[in-house]
């Protein structure tokens, strides 16, 4: 392996064309210099000076001499690079979360990230739950935050702050699939919100790969129950805005309305529209930031991390 300091010499021969004066530069001996030399030219098999009075490079020592400045030269600037994100003057953050959940989350966290971190780049990665956590896997994303647990291996989680899934019910709904039963289901419902009330009304649901969808699956499994299916999608905003025409049921995380005004507005014009705490633990969750163990965690992830338990 070339040794950089064989090239550092090699060229200040080059400069001085003479080996003596050289070696007199550099504060060594001639014969320590020439072994340096002597050591490139076995290394690379070919000759690197013609041995005349001033010294002269072969055609192999132009080419090597040319690209001896190329590398220390980029040495240099890697280890520049290097001692800047050392100390922290540069960089790179990739997160990764999904579409609604960073608009909630990320103008809390990120002008205040930017205003003390200004030199860090941010690089926003969205997709649902499954996508982000085979991203973080690969090392596509330095972190991801969403509910907690991960379903990859190999993950550490940062806990952030406390989840919960609300159940979203049109009052219409319950009218026209239970006749004259619609006021003591919304009672029922407001002491203890079991799934099994509204076993039989119509749902709208996140598509699989969510992990609200997952939470969902859990709770209808808890409760015994196959519930009908009207619409997935990708979208959690649109299950949201249909719930509230009173077209299904839907799941919804309690952090997504908390200082919301726009979904409050909409809550006040969609007439007939309940949330209610669901009963299931699996309910109950935590959201969090996920990180690979076994990848090195950087000054910017830290400073995140950190910030993201302050501001949330």
């Amino acid at each position: 392996m070339t040794n950089f300091l064989n090239l550092e010499y090699f060229l200040v021969a080059v400069e001085e064309s003479s080996f003596t004066k050289a070696a007199k530069r550099l504060g060594i001996s001639q014969q320590s210099l020439s072994s340096h030399i002597s050591n490139l030219e076995k290394e690379f098999g070919v000759e690197l000076f013609h041995r005349t009075s001033p010294l002269t490079l072969t055609y192999a020592g132009r080419v090597l001499a040319k690209r001896s400045r190329q590398l220390l030269q980029l040495r240099e600037e890697t280890y520049q690079e290097l001692a800047d994100i050392k100390d922290f003057s540069k960089g790179q953050l990739v997160i990764g979360m999904s579409h609604t959940r960073g608009r909630n989350i990320l103008p809390e966290i990120l002008p205040v990230y930017k205003e003390r971190f200004p030199n860090i780049d941010l690089i926003l990665k969205e997709g649902n739950s499954s996508e982000l956590d085979t991203q973080l896997l690969r090392g596509e994303v330095d972190l991801v935050i969403g509910m907690l647990p991960f379903k990859v291996e190999n993950i550490e989680t940062v806990p952030v702050c406390d989840e919960e899934i609300l159940l979203v019910v049109p009052d219409s709904l319950l009218e026209k699939t239970y006749p004259g039963q619609a006021e003591e289901l919304k009672t029922q419902l407001q002491a203890n919100a079991d799934l099994t009330l509204v076993k039989d009304c119509p749902f709208l649901l996140i598509k699989p790969g969510n992990r609200v969808r997952t939470l969902a699956d859990e709770m209808f499994e808890e409760a015994q129950i196959t519930p009908e299916i009207v619409l997935e999608t990708e979208n959690i905003e649109t299950v949201m805005a249909l719930a509230m025409k009173g077209m299904g049921i839907t799941f919804y995380p309690r952090m997504f309305i908390s200082g919301r005004q726009d979904v409050q507005n909409r809550m006040d014009e969609a007439a007939g529209v309940s949330l209610y705490h669901l009963n299931s633990p699996k309910a109950h969750g935590v959201l969090g930031i996920g990180y690979h163990k076994g990848h090195y965690m950087s000054q910017a992830t830290r400073e995140f991390i950190r910030i993201a338990r302050e501001k949330i």
